[in-house]
């Protein structure tokens, strides 16, 4: 088809791109300021005899109940079935090095695995309290 005789295409003009977004903006700010005025103010305590520590204030304990179960939730939803797709592995072996294998990987996760049970992950999710 020639260039001339292409379907032109439509064009929004630029003041209601404008207008579009000044709404989007103002939405997201009525929304970010309802939400910081129906937070519960933090009472100071009345009489600390020495410095509270963090790790043992109510946020940390509400963050641990919240965290630890997450830690251990199944990620796959398939795992130990016959239709799991991380169930298959590719491997191979060059000369006289070690095998290298996608199991490493995806083992733990078509084990039934959560997230402590990943590689590299485990240990940065075992840092988390809970």
């Amino acid at each position: 088809m020639a260039s001339h005789a292409r379907p032109k295409p439509r064009r929004v003009p630029r003041g209601l791109l404008r207008a579009g977004l000044a709404v989007s903006a103002a939405g997201a700010a009525l929304a970010a300021g309802g939400a910081a005025a129906h937070a519960a103010p933090v009472p100071a305590p009345a009489s600390a005899p020495g410095p509270v520590s963090t790790l043992t204030g109510p946020l940390v304990q509400a963050v641990a109940s919240g965290v630890g179960p997450v830690k251990s939730l199944q990620l796959d939803p398939l795992a130990n079935s016959a239709a799991d797709p991380l169930n298959n592995a590719v491997g191979t072996r060059v000369a006289d090095f070690k095998p290298v294998s996608t199991t490493l990987l995806t083992g733990a996760l078509s084990n039934g695995g959560g997230l402590k049970d990943l590689p590299l992950v485990g240990q940065v999710v075992g840092l988390l309290p809970g």
